[in-house]
């Protein structure tokens, strides 16, 4: 006899546990997603390889762009109630750390926030040479990532090239030529304010494949270049400027942003190499198309010039030569695949449908994206506010039907991190090494604080014995 009782519906977790891997921007505004809904009260695990968070802010951020590094007082928010959001740093999940599906034993959904880290090439010969690097590498060792402490860029060539047509291509150019007086008042690691004192770097090309009306810096990025002290900027644009561009967009879509660029770059082609120490030069239409070097490093760029033709950048076969010992390529990055779920090789990013992960199109239980891992390398710091909400909405909206955690106590997640050696920092930890750092800067002058790089210096400071 068959039952006319319907199925019972499903019954949300009392007390549902989120963990977010990864504590860059993404996942701390998915923390503070979590934390604002009054859906149902939600604990949260803020998980991270490193034993600092802030992610990209931390270590893609320019050093000297202190306004912008000003929204960590944002993203700190969420850990002011340490009842409900823990920061677990120090773990490593998957190979070498504790594996995803442990991991998940102990929460109800898992949001992972982990970004584009892997660098993009440019394809042609010669990138193999020593010398030649992606601008995540780069920028990493600027800012002081853990990863990155045994670069050693070469800085001993007056000539370096930097490929690209955004914001981080200008970033790379400006810190090149910046002094180091002026490096010093940042917080660029002792190692790195010691190497670009000794840089012998006088002249820096920024290789750009379209024309300057569709670069894609903002207007505040290339004003930055231009208020450089003891820097001349160069524009070499083959006179596109100089005759006009009034609507690089076409059909009278020029943007405000694309208007400020034009009169910026406009005014400085005039400009001529006069007396000061290093120049920044600006070369529009041109594509590189291999490196060459002797002993195995890059000495040598040679590009091509480019035209555009209905639409569409077309090579001249006219060549030049740029005398460079660094190369760093800014075009672009892709994300690492994350063990046992899909992966989308073309646009590197884990498929998803508003944030709920898809496999063939059907959601996979309890698993979230958010961030460039979710729609890939676009947008500011503040599009991934938006971007976490939308993941955070999707994650309530299924409360009742997430997988079971089956682990009941919230705390047993570190008799796990013991059984894989992993030791995780807290928040209190990084409070010790943020302090240090603090320290550091007053004791540079001039700082508000000094990077400390190194992964086990990093531990140690996180696990000294707080001070008052």
């Amino acid at each position: 006899m068959t039952s006319s009782l319907s199925p019972t519906p499903p019954v949300p977790p009392e007390r549902p546990r989120v963990a977010v891997i990864g504590a860059g921007p993404s996942g701390l505004y998915a923390a503070a997603a979590l934390l604002a809904s009054d859906v149902t009260p939600v604990d949260v695990d803020v998980i991270d390889r490193l034993p600092a968070p802030y992610g990209l802010v931390r270590y893609g951020v320019a050093p000297d762009h202190v306004k912008m590094k000003s929204v960590i007082r944002v993203l700190q928010r969420p850990f002011a109630d340490g009842s409900r959001v823990r920061f677990l740093g120090n773990v490593t999940v998957g190979e070498g750390g504790i594996p995803l599906d442990v991991l998940r034993e102990h929460y109800h959904a898992v949001i992972h926030a982990t970004g584009s880290s892997l660098d993009r090439d440019l394809g042609i010969p010669g990138e193999e040479l020593a010398g030649s690097h992606g601008s995540g590498a780069f920028v990493s060792w600027y800012c002081g990532h853990p990863d990155a402490t045994l670069l050693n860029p070469l800085l001993d060539a007056e000539g370096v090239v930097v490929v690209g047509a955004g914001n981080v291509a200008l970033d790379i150019a400006r810190v090149l030529a910046r002094g180091h007086a002026e490096m010093a008042a940042t917080d660029v690691p002792d190692h790195v304010l010691a190497a670009l004192e000794r840089s012998a770097v006088r002249d820096v090309h920024v290789v750009i494949r379209r024309g300057p009306q569709h670069v894609r810096f903002t207007p505040a990025e290339l004003r930055q270049i231009g208020d450089l002290d003891d820097v001349d900027v160069l524009v070499h644009d083959d006179g596109i400027l100089e005759a006009g561009v009034e609507d690089p967009a076409g059909g009278g879509n020029t943007d405000r942003r694309q208007r400020q660029n034009i009169e910026m770059l406009t005014s400085w082609t005039s400009n001529v190499a006069g007396t000061a120490s290093r120049r920044i030069h600006l070369h529009f239409l041109r594509s590189p198309v291999r490196l060459e070097g002797s002993d195995g490093r890059v000495e040598r760029v040679v590009v091509q010039r480019n035209v555009i033709r209905d639409g569409r950048v077309v090579g001249t076969g006219e060549e030049e030569t740029y005398d460079a010992g660094l190369v760093v390529r800014a075009i672009g990055y892709s994300g690492e695949p994350i063990p046992g779920l899909p992966f989308d090789e073309e646009n590197g990013v884990v498929p998803s449908d508003g944030g709920r992960v898809v496999r063939d199109a059907v959601p996979v239980p309890g698993a979230y994206v958010t961030g460039w891992i979710k729609r890939g390398p676009t947008g500011v710091i503040g599009t991934n506010k938006h971007d976490a909400i939308e993941t955070v909405e999707k994650l309530l909206e299924d409360l009742a039907t997430l997988p079971e955690a089956r682990r009941a106590d919230r705390d047993a997640i570190f008799d796990r991190f013991a059984e894989y050696g992993v030791e995780p920092v807290t928040w209190d930890d990084w409070l010790n090494l943020d302090a240090e750092e603090i320290r550091l800067g007053e004791a540079r002058g001039g700082a508000e604080r000094v990077k400390v790089a190194g992964l086990d210096a990093m531990l140690d400071a996180c696990r000294a014995t707080s001070v008052g």
